[in-house]
């Protein structure tokens, strides 16, 4: 008889397993918050929350990035392709089967009769909103509607991104930087805000749509040759095509009855 080789509960496993810290990460797999964002949401003491947060870092499940907007607040986001790595690893030392190929699910004809809306918003819709929609239509295979807008719009985009999204084969020839007056009063099934600055202004749209919010730094104020101006909007296109993977994901779940016309 094959005697059955054990080990020790995985790290991962352990970090996830306390209540505080399991609900922390399902909040970050939302959106990027604030600590005092996080206080308000679990309606713990603050300290305790502090504390979550810092064996998450730790642990390497959570990243931190200081606020665009104000350099006093750190927005919190879960790494969610290092968490990944970890949940897997951790899957494999159990049974190979748990981390095997699953068949992917036939979507339900059902979910596919009104497209998902998402609005992306930025300060000047010059570049990482711009770039989020453009992903999000490419990636989505154009099931989805994606728009941007900005709340102190660009005159134009920004040459860096167009450049990003031709190298992924994405045409950005049609895109304008726009108001995001001209989307209000039409409903979404999230708004995503790219920017710090535009999160503290965000209108509120009809329907209560998904509020969201990514930080990410802006990569037109990446200083240094063309060459490392462009790496940084690569960067960002990658961050970006991630975290709307995910995103794909969870409206997926959440997709609703189709909206009255």
């Amino acid at each position: 008889m094959m005697e059955t080789l054990l080990v020790s509960l995985p790290d991962v496993l352990k970090m996830v397993s306390h209540e505080v810290r399991w609900k922390l990460l399902q909040l970050l797999a939302h959106s990027d918050y604030r600590v005092q964002d996080l206080v308000g949401r679990l309606q713990l003491p603050q300290n305790l929350v502090s504390y979550h947060l810092k064996q998450l870092r730790q642990g390497q499940l959570v990243t931190e990035r200081r606020s665009s907007a104000d350099e006093r607040s750190i927005f919190y986001s879960l790494d969610v392709e290092h968490f990944q790595s970890l949940y897997l690893a951790a899957g494999e030392t159990l049974h190979p089967a748990v981390t095997a190929a699953m068949v992917p699910q036939r979507q339900d004809e059902s979910t596919m009769q009104v497209p998902l809306r998402v609005l992306f918003l930025c300060t000047e819709n010059s570049a990482r909103s711009q770039m989020a929609e453009a992903l999000l239509r490419h990636l989505s295979h154009g099931t989805v509607e994606a728009f941007s807008a900005g709340s102190i719009p660009a005159k134009h985009i920004h040459p860096l991104a167009r450049r990003c999204m031709e190298a992924h084969g994405i045409d950005m020839s049609y895109a304008v930087p726009k108001h995001f007056e001209v989307f209000l009063g039409k409903p979404f099934d999230a708004i995503v805000t790219v920017c710090d600055r535009v999160m503290e202004s965000c209108p509120t749209f009809p329907g209560d749509p998904e509020r969201i919010h990514w930080s990410f730094l802006d990569p037109a104020t990446i200083e240094g040759t063309e060459a490392e101006r462009l790496r940084a909007f690569e960067q960002t296109s990658l961050q970006l095509t991630t975290r709307l993977r995910l995103l794909l994901t969870l409206l997926a779940r959440k997709k609703k009855s189709p909206r009255e016309q």
